[in-house]
């Protein structure tokens, strides 16, 4: 997700003049600062969880394993984020040096969302945090190294493909809401009341999306702004594939060869949490395919 977003505004910028070398060094950048991210998120859920029988059941699996089975330690994996952190802020501060000033604001930006994700999430906000960082973060902040500008139409992009990228997250709580009602966590969905509520404000993320490429469609006067809007059945079929699955967590629909990729699934198939992840699987690919498309008609 982290590479495609990029890839986009990467594109997007190229076409209007901007520098090769920043961009390339901002999604390094960008990388470690989301692999910090994701790691401090897996650190704090491990305090969280090690001492909450509750909410261990009720999270997946492959929660903070590396730490459970004693793969790693707390102190080498809070090494490992620090040395992610250092080498964002090496690169931000080159980028600072090269770009101009306003770099600073989006390395502050991108550490205040690395330690106030957990925050976020606690508080069934960390579908705007993930918006935030996929979204005008990166998108504004590789424009601004590259052309040393900012603009409306990157913004209006960064919020379609952000939009997509937090589909797949509201997805995922959206197919544990009954684990995390029973665990008394606190999400997105879970403040909506009703898993059927929390289902029809899925429309908001596709919708959001496929409204930012009309309207790019109308500002920059390129049709190629329309291709996106070709995931539209897809968005349907898993709209019914969730509805399904809010009255029966154990359905396992037919795969469709546009289903397809689906991780490990030859082994996955055989589990119980099949249905879960083949809706998960397809959520994310459908946001794949919508930032592939924005990113063909950012070059055309």
């Amino acid at each position: 997700m982290t590479f495609l977003g990029w890839l986009v505004i990467f594109c997007y910028s190229v076409q209007h003049g901007g520098r090769v070398l920043p961009g390339i060094l901002a999604l390094l950048g960008t990388v470690a600062m989301h692999l910090a991210t994701n790691l401090l998120d897996d650190l704090f859920d491990y305090f969280i969880l090690r001492n909450n029988q509750e909410l261990q059941e009720a999270a997946l699996d492959d929660k903070c394993v590396y730490l459970f089975n004693g793969s790693t330690t707390v102190p080498k994996l809070c090494l490992s984020i620090l040395f992610f952190l250092l080498l964002a802020a090496c690169i931000g501060m080159y980028l600072l040096v090269i770009s101009g000033p306003w770099v600073l604001l989006f390395m502050v930006g991108g550490l205040l969302v690395a330690l106030g994700y957990q925050w976020c999430s606690l508080r069934g906000l960390g579908e705007a945090a993930v918006m935030l960082a996929y979204g005008p973060l990166l998108f504004e902040g590789v424009f601004y190294v590259m052309t040393g500008d900012f603009s409306m139409n990157v913004l209006i992009l960064s919020l379609g493909c952000s939009c997509l990228v937090a589909s797949v997250l509201y997805n995922h709580m959206l197919m544990d809401y009954d684990a995390d009602k029973c665990a008394s966590k606190i999400t997105l969905c879970r403040k909506l009341g009703s898993k059927s509520c929390a289902l029809f404000f899925c429309l908001f993320f596709y919708c959001g999306g496929f409204a930012t490429s009309l309207y790019l469609v109308f500002s920059t006067g390129s049709l190629y702004y329309l291709l996106p809007l070709l995931v539209t059945p897809l968005v349907i079929d898993l709209l019914i594939l969730l509805h399904i699955y809010n009255g029966d967590k154990f359905h396992l629909p037919i795969i469709r060869p546009w289903h397809y990729p689906l991780d490990n699934w030859s082994e996955l198939s055989k589990g119980n949490d099949a249905p879960f992840y083949m809706r998960f699987f397809y959520s994310r690919n459908i946001a794949v395919f919508y930032m592939m498309l924005t990113c063909i008609a950012a070059c055309l």
